[in-house]
């Protein structure tokens, strides 16, 4: 899955649910000790801001595109913040999303609309729904803490060419679409290279691809496309990420609920 980081350079993704404490599994704890790892390497960015073409396709292959920035905040030990606007087209222009993640208790999420000038909060229950008509679900969109899942190590595999860890995550959330989803990881930097999410009959419901990822201010690394492809349906969204900056001095002002109907 994807963390809010790198949602936060496109969007997301890879993260579900809610828990207290990380749990171990009968894998020796090697998987908890790979997740540990990857949320490490990924500390210490403070802020980011994002510009973003989504294309949606349908399953015949028609698509439609949605020009969208997003601001991200890292708050240590708690969960990071992010405000996604939408820009084009004028159909959806000034719609906003922001996310609070949080450690320990569920995700808070509001989506402003400016058709009708309300500003709606995401119910738990409702988070596995589809966000903005995109097979990114609004359970995607928050960031990756440890505490949201059991790690259970699969396997080692190559994946185009690159050596991976396999792991499973099962997410604690008792609300969540997903029974489990299965994320290869490099060994090398520990970014996350594909997810496959499965739904709660523990079908393959998507895969997600993390591609052309590059390293900012030499520790970050951060995919510049995501590609979500819904097996079921076989609709599709893609995340092309044309722009990332760090250090805007962002603060957690820019983040409350207020933010949604100012964002422009």
């Amino acid at each position: 899955m994807v963390n809010r980081k790198m949602m936060g350079a496109a969007l997301l993704c890879c993260s579900l649910g809610f828990g207290s404490l990380p749990l171990l599994a009968d894998d020796g704890g090697k998987g908890l000790t790979i997740a540990q790892e990857r949320k490490q390497r990924d500390e210490g960015w403070a802020d980011s801001d994002s510009k973003t073409t989504m294309v949606l396709r349908n399953a015949q292959g028609a698509e439609s595109k949605r020009e969208i920035r997003t601001l991200s905040l890292e708050i240590k030990d708690e969960g990071d913040k992010g405000l996604t606007i939408f820009d084009e087209p004028k159909d959806v222009r000034g719609t906003a999303f922001l996310n609070h993640s949080h450690v320990g208790k569920p995700d808070d999420q509001w989506l402003y609309l400016p058709a009708v000038k309300r500003v709606k909060r995401i119910a738990s229950r409702n988070k596995s729904g589809p966000f903005m008509g995109s097979e990114f679900a609004y359970e995607d969109l928050s960031s990756f803490e440890l505490d949201k899942f059991k790690f259970t190590y699969l396997r080692d595999e190559t994946l185009q060419d690159v050596p991976a860890f396999v792991v499973e995550q099962t997410p604690t959330d008792e609300f969540s679409g997903y029974s489990k989803t299965i994320a290869w990881i490099d060994q090398k930097d520990y970014k996350v290279l594909k997810v496959e999410y499965y739904d709660k009959k523990n079908a393959l419901l998507k895969t997600l691809q993390m591609l052309d990822y590059q390293l900012y201010l030499n520790k970050f690394w951060r995919p510049l496309k995501l590609s979500m492809v819904n097996h079921q349906t076989g609709k599709s969204t893609d995340l092309l990420v044309h722009e990332i900056q760090f250090g805007k001095g962002r603060t957690e002002a820019d983040f409350d609920t207020n933010a949604l109907m100012r964002a422009k």
